[in-house]
């Protein structure tokens, strides 16, 4: 026998078998990771594996079938009557302590963003005097988030590197990246995998700053009702499209009842056991439950391909600490802005969110004060839509448009022994609407048919580990 203890947000995921249980694809999982992007809770692509559940204590036998499995750490909210500046003294020093403890005395890589959980990493790094290697990309003839990220390495004399994610890398890398994350993220997701041959000439462990921007913002309106609160959060993990994807599935597949209906049941279900009563940590506990683990954490062995990781938002310490900070000191980012501000000249760097404005002035983005901004950026991107240029903002528009890329997309999606899995009337259905009605709307659903369509291919045929 093993046992197994899983981390409260793991980084990457520990499975077992289910005993008599057919090895045959779990339809009704792989309906909601249609809808959502994700598997839920303990599914995956089998009926005889699952995943085990954070924060858990789990024995295992010898031929890796749960014995059993135990809790040993339950979401609260339990706030101490602290003051901010407490509490903002409280995260300073845990923060910094969990990643020393982290990093060690190691190289650190660190890949910075124009947001606030990487800012607050470069900041702890440089108060600890780790070397520190930095680095960002942005999107071939999009927003040069990179600019933000310079700066911010600049200021903190980190060496800095800047790549661009080029159109097309998907479909040399698309082979690499299924044996990566299984299939468990659509492909379109993980833009760090166009640069992981980078990042394996990079000597150092990753400091990466994942869920961050969720344990330290609000997780819903407080004093949602429960109604309101499934709806809320419904609204939150169905990506666009996806659940007219998962329902035609689940009708071709001819399984039971309503998806709609099923999807709700279940998100219902495991809402209602976690016993807190103010709906914004409620709502973040639930995100940080099966959200984090399933969605966040997928595509974190990309990282790991290339060297160790670590995840001081992940820690045990800072959920723990997070359950015992009053939700008004979390909301809109308030602890991770004042302890950036502790540094005046990162304070002054835009804050991408809130672009042009910075950490201080950002209250400042709305009518009439960004309307200059808002003018200006509308004509620069009319203006390069007059003389043909696209103005990238998400990794699918390099990934699937274009000849190349569409002819690369149709001989997975027409595959022949996909449409075994798949009725080809809804693949057709699917692309025909990205193609003429939005591809903003369908993206989603066409990167979910190729990612089935790889793993159909891969994986389907072969009896799960």
């Amino acid at each position: 026998m093993k046992e197994i203890r899983t981390s409260i947000i793991p980084v990457f995921p520990s499975f077992y078998k289910v005993r008599n249980a057919p090895s045959e694809p779990d339809l009704k999982a792989i309906c909601v990771f249609a809808a959502t992007g994700f598997f839920l809770d303990q599914d995956t692509y089998w009926k005889d594996k699952k995943v085990m559940r954070p924060g858990t204590i789990n024995t295992l036998d010898n031929d890796g079938f749960l014995i059993n499995s135990t809790s040993r750490f339950e979401w609260y909210y339990q706030p101490r009557g602290i003051s901010f500046e407490q509490a903002l003294a409280e995260f300073t020093s845990l923060f910094e302590h969990i990643v020393k403890d982290q990093v060690q005395d190691s190289p650190v890589i660190l890949p910075l963003s124009g947001g606030l959980d990487s800012r607050s990493q470069a900041l702890a790094l440089l108060r600890l005097g780790n070397e520190v290697l930095s680095y960002s990309y942005s999107f071939s003839g999009g927003y040069p988030e990179s600019k933000i990220a310079g700066k911010v390495a600049e200021v903190c004399q980190f060496p800095f590197k800047e790549i661009q994610i080029p159109a097309g890398y998907l479909w040399q890398e698309i082979d690499e990246l299924a044996e990566i994350n299984k299939c468990y993220s659509e492909f379109t997701h993980p833009r760090q995998m166009a640069v992981l041959p980078e990042l394996k000439k990079l000597q150092g462990i990753f400091s990466l700053g994942h869920w961050g921007d969720v344990l330290f913002d609000k997780g819903a309106p407080e004093n949602l009702a429960e109604k309101d609160q499934l709806s809320y959060l419904l609204k939150g993990v169905v990506k666009k499209s996806g659940m007219e994807l998962a329902v035609s599935l689940w009708e071709a597949w001819g399984l039971e009842g309503r998806y709609e209906d099923y999807l709700k049941d279940r998100i219902s279900t495991l809402l209602s056991a976690i016993k807190i009563e103010n709906s914004s940590a409620r709502i973040r506990a639930f995100k940080s439950m099966y959200w984090a683990p399933r969605w966040t954490s997928t595509n974190l062995a990309i990282f790991a391909r290339a060297n160790p990781v670590s995840l001081p938002y992940y820690d045990d310490r800072m959920c723990k600490f997070i359950c015992e900070i009053p939700e008004a000191f979390l909301a809109n980012r308030r602890l991770q802005l004042s302890y950036i501000k502790q540094h005046k000249d990162l304070g002054k760097i835009t804050w991408e969110a809130h672009k042009p404005f910075n950490l201080h002035n950002y209250p400042f983005n709305r009518v009439p004060y960004n309307l200059p901004y808002r003018v200006i950026s509308k004509v620069q991107r009319e203006s390069a839509a007059l003389i043909g240029k696209k103005y990238i903002q998400r990794n699918w528009e390099l990934q699937f448009l274009g000849n190349k890329n569409e002819e690369n997309l149709l001989n997975y999606l027409y595959e022949d022994s996909f449409s075994e899995f798949i009725p080809p009337a809804i693949v057709k259905e699917f692309y025909k609407k990205f193609k003429e009605q939005d591809g903003v709307q369908f993206s989603h659903s066409v990167s979910t048919l190729l990612t089935l369509s790889v793993w159909n291919k891969k994986f389907n045929h072969a009896t799960p580990n």
